[in-house]
This record gives C-alpha cells, structure tokens and sequence, in this order.
C-alpha cells in the first residue's frame, strides 16, 4: 500500500467538558501520536497486517519526533514546511473531538515521487493534501494500473485535475460534490460516509447502504482516516464493494472506542482475531 499525504504530531488531551472560550480546564489524559489522514490510514493499514509505504512530509522540527511515532510504517520525506502540530481535545463521555492544525498551509515539495513505489503499490491511497506529490503519484499509479482511492474530506485545488484519476472517491458528509457530480468528473465509485448514519455508494446505476455498527464512542479522532485505510485494503484484497465498506466501518469501530493510545495494538488484535 502506497499513502500519500499529511503527517502531523497530535497533542491530544481528554477532557470532561469543552472550555468556554477565555476558560481554562484540566485535562483527565493527555497523549502524544501521529495525526494526519494519510499517516493514520498507513498506520491502520499496518496494524491490519499490511505493507504500508508513506509519502509525506515531515520536516527538520518535529520530523524526528514524527518517525518514531510512526513505528510500522516506511515514511519518505519529500517536503518542507512539516509536520504541523495538530491540537486535539476530546470529550470524554462521547469521544466528540475537536482540531485546530495548520494541516499542509506551509508545504513546499522537496523531493519527487518515485515511481518504483508506485509500481510497488496494490492500492494508491490519497488524502488530497500535499497536492503536487499527490498528482504526480496519481498519474503514475493510472499508467501502472494501480487502483486509486481518495480520501475526500473536504475540497482541495488539486481536486480538479486529480478526480479523473480517481478509481474509489470516499467522501466525508460535507464533501461538496455529489456521487452524480463525481461520476461526471470520472470517478467510478462513490462511498459517503455519514458518522454513525449508514454508508452509501454508488456504481454504474447501483447504489446500496451499509449499516454502522453502534460502538461506546471514547474517541473520535482519526476514526474517518483509519476507515480510508480498512477500505484501501480491502480493495487490495479484492472484497466487494459492500463487504469492504462492512469490513471499513467495523475496523473505524476499534478506533472509535479506544484511545489515541491503544488504537493500534487493539486494531491489530482484533485483525489477529478474524
């Protein structure tokens, strides 16, 4: 698996409450990970027993700190202006989280894509930030026939020259464009993903919903990007659109209800448990 995106250090601090603004409150836990979608979706594709190579950039500041956190996973720096320092407070009695990260705002790309990774690849997993590195890798993984799946969070520049070369285009709920827009744009399928609302997606005229199981939520944070990484792995395997999207949901589930801590070692326990 080839990812290609955002690494960021994740300061994360668990609280009762949300502050009001100008208020001050002391946190129950406070912990120290890799963030960004693209990072966690490689670390998610590791612990699900899977090869994961990440492109991305991580920077003179915080990269050593970014590397070691990133245990698992063969991580390439190819830029400047990372990792951000992401900011994460999370509720406890529901796992709600909110962010505040600069996200790529200061990339600048320093190194090129190397295209015997993407040869390498069985899926091409992009989260549509970095995006030079992202389009270079995507037309690369197009003339080597490797399958391209997007995580689409939220609308990016490099989303008009990249949707055509999309393959699977897996959209958060406030994604902008519709599954017939993004047809029309050349992407074949469409997943949309809705919190705990079911799963929909669309193929050349079919569509269908997939249920998400219900979970005691103790973390929100990063459950959409290790979705990205159960389901680029399931293309990988070759699984059914609704039986990857089943496998996906029920894999976000183990990092909805552990913490930034043990999400991980718990992933790949329940992959070791089938």
């Amino acid at each position: 698996m080839l990812c290609v995106g955002l690494t960021t250090v994740d300061v994360s601090q668990v609280v009762a409450e949300f502050p009001a603004p100008g208020a001050k409150v002391r946190s129950l836990a406070v912990d120290l990970a890799p963030g960004g979608p693209a990072a966690n979706a490689a670390r998610a594709v590791v612990a699900l027993g899977h090869r994961a190579v990440l492109l991305t950039a991580l920077g003179d500041r915080f990269g050593p700190v970014a590397r070691e956190l990133l245990a698992g996973v063969e991580a390439h720096d190819l830029g400047v202006g990372g990792p951000p320092v992401s900011a994460v407070v999370v509720r406890e009695r529901d796992g709600e989280r909110t962010v505040v990260s600069r996200d790529a705002a200061d990339f600048t790309p320093t190194g090129e894509v190397d295209a015997r990774h993407v040869r390498a690849a069985d899926v091409l997993l992009l989260d549509g930030h970095l995006g030079p590195l992202a389009l270079a890798a995507a037309r690369l993984a197009r003339a080597a026939g490797v399958p391209v799946v997007l995580d689409a969070g939220s609308w990016k520049p490099v989303l008009d020259d990249l949707l055509p070369l999309v393959d699977v285009a897996a959209c958060a709920a406030g994604f902008p464009l519709s599954a017939p827009e993004l047809h029309a744009r050349g992407v074949p399928l469409v997943v949309r993903t809705a919190g705990p609302a079911p799963v929909t997606w669309s193929r050349r005229g079919v569509t269908g919903r997939v249920p998400v199981p219900a979970v005691a939520a103790r973390d929100t944070n990063g459950a959409g990007d290790v979705w990205h990484g159960a389901l680029a792995v399931a293309v990988a395997r070759g699984l059914r659109v609704a039986a990857a999207i089943r496998w996906a949901n029920a894999a976000a589930g183990v990092r909805v209800r552990n913490t930034a801590r043990d999400w991980v070692a718990e992933l790949a326990r329940w992959r070791e448990g089938g």
